[in-house]
C-alpha cells in the first residue's frame, strides 16, 4: 500500500512538472542545445524548497536527462549541466551540488556543495595566442561507483570505484579503486575498507 501511495505521489509530481518538461522539449525541437536547456531548467527547478522541490526535480529530470530514478533525492540548489547524466536508485545529492556529465550509481551519498566535473579535460589551454575560453575542450563521463559516500565540498574530476569514501574537501583528479578511503588535495588513498 505504501509503495502504491509513493508511486501515486511521484506521478502526480510528474504531472505538475509537465510544463517545465514541455518547455524543455519544445525548445530542443526549436534547435536549442540540450545541455544548455538542462542547465537552465535545472536552475529553475533548484529554487523550489523542501519535499515538493525534491519530487518536482526528480520528476522533471526523468524526462530531460539520460536517467533520473524516482527513488533518488535531489536537494535544494542542485544544478545539472549535461543531458548525459544518470542518477540511479537510492542516490542522495545534497544541497548546492553541481553535477556535470556523470553516472552516479545506486545508493551513493553526495554531501553539500559537491562538484562533479565532466572529467579533467573540459578546457584546453595549450595555445597562448587564443583565449582559454575559445580553445574548447572535451567532456568525459565520470562514473561514481555504487554505495560511495562523497563528503561536503569535494571536487570530482575522475572515476570513483564502488563502496568508496571521499573525504570532505577532497580533489579527485585520478581514478579511485573500489573500497578506497581517500582525502586531500590532490586526493590520496589513506586506507582500504577491506
Amino acid at each position: 500500500m505504501r509503495s502504491a501511495i509513493k508511486n501515486g505521489v511521484y506521478w502526480f509530481f510528474c504531472l505538475l512538472a509537465s510544463p517545465v518538461v514541455l518547455s524543455f522539449h519544445l525548445l530542443a525541437l526549436a534547435g536549442a542545445p540540450r545541455d544548455k536547456l538542462v542547465a537552465g531548467h535545472s536552475q529553475l527547478l533548484s529554487l523550489i524548497p523542501g519535499l515538493p522541490g525534491n519530487f518536482l526535480r526528480k520528476a522533471a529530470l526523468r524526462f530531460m536527462i539520460t536517467r533520473c530514478d524516482k527513488d533518488s533525492q535531489i536537494s535544494f540548489g542542485v544544478l545539472l549541466s549535461q543531458q548525459d547524466t544518470e542518477i540511479q536508485a537510492g542516490v542522495y545529492i545534497g544541497p548546492q551540488c553541481n553535477i556535470g556529465k556523470c553516472r552516479i550509481e545506486k545508493n551513493c551519498l553526495l554531501g553539500s556543495a559537491v562538484h562533479i566535473m565532466s572529467g579533467k579535460k573540459q578546457h584546453d589551454f595549450t595555445d597562448l595566442d587564443t583565449p582559454i575560453r575559445e580553445q574548447g575542450g572535451q567532456f568525459e563521463k565520470v562514473v561514481i561507483g555504487e554505495d560511495t559516500w562523497i563528503g561536503n565540498g569535494a571536487l570530482i574530476m575522475a572515476n570513483i570505484g564502488k563502496k568508496c569514501i571521499i573525504g570532505a574537501g577532497s580533489v579527485v583528479t585520478q581514478d579511485i579503486e573500489d573500497y578506497s578511503i581517500v582525502a586531500g588535495n590532490p586526493a590520496k588513498v589513506i586506507k582500504k575498507r577491506v
